[in-house]
């Protein structure tokens, strides 16, 4: 079931640095939501850098990227470390994120019970309601970052 257009649920999740970050505070700026499976792979990495690359454009939509992923704040310092990336990453440990926005990918890679993100992207307007939504087909798919930043242009 679609998200968009419903208020965004909300979280509080640990970040890469030690600080927590509750979605309904950010209320007043567009923010991007980036699920992905996992730090230190390869289409997460690309993403992840894809979107560092257009920080810069999508801060002038007055938009923020939160990465989220079931990894660790340490996994994900690392992963943040080696990319240089200029956004924070954000740890769901306990996967309540991941099932509340409906991308929850059980038994990934072929391990029974271990669950992770799907990859997917959420657009979550300054009301925040969400106003545009993408889940992955499969986790080696890649969001069309040009729609993603022709979603945000519209807010």
């Amino acid at each position: 079931m679609s998200l968009v257009g419903s208020l965004a649920p909300d979280f509080t999740l640990r970040g890469h640095h030690g600080e927590d970050v509750t979605l309904s505070h950010l209320r007043g700026q567009n923010v991007v939501l980036a699920f992905y499976p996992g730090a230190f792979t390869g289409v997460c990495e690309k993403e992840l850098c894809t979107f560092r690359d257009a920080m810069g454009t999508m801060n002038a939509m007055n938009a923020t990227v939160l990465g989220i992923s079931v990894d660790s704040p340490f996994a994900n310092g690392g992963f943040a470390l080696k990319n240089e990336l200029n956004f924070h990453l954000f740890s769901d440990h306990d996967r309540r994120a991941i099932h509340a926005y409906g991308v929850a990918f059980e038994n990934f890679a072929g391990m029974d019970g271990y669950t992770v993100s799907q990859r997917a992207v959420f657009i979550v307007a300054a009301d925040g309601t969400v106003a545009f939504e993408w889940i992955a087909p499969n986790p080696g798919v890649e969001p069309d970052y040009e729609q993603v930043q022709a979603e945000l242009a519209k807010l």
